[in-house]
């Protein structure tokens, strides 16, 4: 890399001084990535990345502008100034913007605890098509299987640096790499097809080819013969690799942008109760060796563990600075950005309290109603909370699972759901969003 990302940072400070702007923020990142992809064996596609894209802020007033380039010339930082300056003038005012006060700036920016970055060489080409081959051959080893649609492996690294015109200047880096593989079985209309993969931060970490490879094999064999469910109204159990989205929803609802404009089915509801009183959802930004730690958000300011439920209470708002001034209170250090827009609020690592019951455990606890394994489109009302999203899985009756489903819809309400909400013990605990499966009484599912 010919030039620092905080010489880059800086030379963007000064261009936007040099053309005016009262105050400014700068953000440089600078990425490679490599993604492999096989079919029958034989390598089909391989895409290798690598860049580096600035981004600068520009304040006049209470007006702000947004550039970004992937030139890194001086001429092209002298530029980008000039254009931002000039498209802040002609910007609305805006009362909420500006930058953290200096007192507000993190304390500690290393990011070396959190444990971001694998310091192992960058994997070859080579290694990741073989990784990619053995997981097609793995699921292929199932003779049910008909055929791999897609195995596929990749590595990723990013290194960030921000920094504003009152002092705050920070960076750190991160990996990433991951395995997937989408088997097939049966045909003509009968066909199905499931998948499997992982990711992590550390290579070493992420599960073997041949498990990847099995899974999906084992997922898709298991989708076999697929038929509608009845119509009714039933409990429904979001197994772990889809229950996060129901806490989706609720992360969404409490974000500072949805808040502001009134459009959340919770703006009423901070101090009330959300979820039962057996279940708690921290975010924690600092923990090791997750995907979405960081030591400091977009805005420069400390990040820290938080609830954001407590024993089922709704205790805050998601917040950067901006949404934080229109409510008259305080950020939470959420602030996200890229090079070309500027801050937004946004939740990193979140996890939901476990049960202390397996998925099979609530299997049987259910008697009869439905095992949701993935889920298709979505039909959710901001406003109201109403919920109705097409769903594939299995069948349970009299506590066990009888035969899988297709073609079904299931619907209700996000503030009567959530409040139903029985958690298992199966979450994953490498995962940004550690949530078990969940158990969601009285859905109405339309089927057969």
């Amino acid at each position: 890399m010919s030039k620092s990302l905080n010489s880059l940072t800086d030379a963007l400070l000064s261009a936007a001084k040099k053309a005016g702007a009262d105050t400014a923020d700068a953000l440089a990142v600078n990425g490679t990535s490599v993604s492999i992809d096989v079919l029958n064996g034989k390598l089909e596609h391989a895409e290798r990345s690598e860049g580096i894209d600035i981004g600068l802020r520009v304040m006049i007033g209470q007006r702000q502008a947004c550039v970004s380039a992937s030139d890194t010339s001086a001429a092209t930082i002298e530029t980008m100034a000039e254009r931002a300056v000039a498209m802040a003038k002609e910007a609305p005012e805006d009362p909420s913007i500006g930058l953290a006060d200096p007192d507000q700036f993190a304390t500690i920016t290393d990011a070396s605890a959190l444990d971001l970055y694998d310091p192992a060489s960058e994997p070859d080409p080579a290694m990741l098509e073989d990784y990619a081959r053995r997981a097609e051959a793995a699921a292929l080893e199932n003779p049910d299987i008909a055929q791999v649609q897609s195995a596929s492996s990749g590595y990723g690294q990013s290194e960030i640096h921000l920094a504003t015109s009152n002092g705050f200047s920070g960076g750190y880096k991160r990996s990433s790499c991951g395995t997937s593989c989408v088997a097939i079985a049966g045909s003509g209309g009968d066909m199905e097809r499931d998948y499997y993969g992982d990711s992590r931060i550390y290579f070493a970490d992420m599960d073997s080819p041949e498990t990847i490879g099995r899974i999906a094999a084992e997922r898709t064999i298991a989708r076999m013969g697929a038929r509608q469910p009845k119509t009714g109204a039933y409990p429904v159990l979001f197994d772990e690799r889809i229950a996060t989205s129901l806490i989706g929803h609720l992360l969404t609802a409490v974000n500072g942008s949805s808040i502001v404009r009134g459009s959340s089915w919770l703006r009423d509801k901070l101090g009330a109760q959300v979820l039962p009183d057996t279940l708690t959802i921290t975010e924690n930004p600092l923990r090791p060796r997750a995907f979405s730690s960081r030591p400091f958000d977009g805005e420069g300011l400390q990040t820290a563990p938080r609830h954001i439920v407590e024993n089922g209470v709704l205790t805050g708002w998601t917040l950067d600075l901006a949404s934080a001034r229109k409510l008259g209170m305080d950020s939470t250090g959420n602030a996200s950005r890229g090079t070309s827009a500027p801050p937004s609020p946004t939740t990193g690592n979140i996890a939901l309290t476990q049960g202390d019951q397996s998925r099979a455990d609530l299997i049987a606890e259910m008697g009869t109603g439905l095992l949701i394994t993935s889920m298709i489109g979505s039909s959710i009302n901001a406003t109201t909370g109403d919920y109705s999203r097409g769903a594939t899985g299995f069948w349970v009756e009299n506590g066990e699972i009888t035969y899988p489903v297709n073609e079904c819809t299931v619907a209700g309400n996000l503030h009567e759901m959530l409040m139903t909400l029985q958690a298992a013990n199966d979450a994953r605990t490498h995962l940004s969003r550690v949530v078990p499966s969940l158990l969601v009484e009285g859905l109405t599912l339309a089927g057969s």
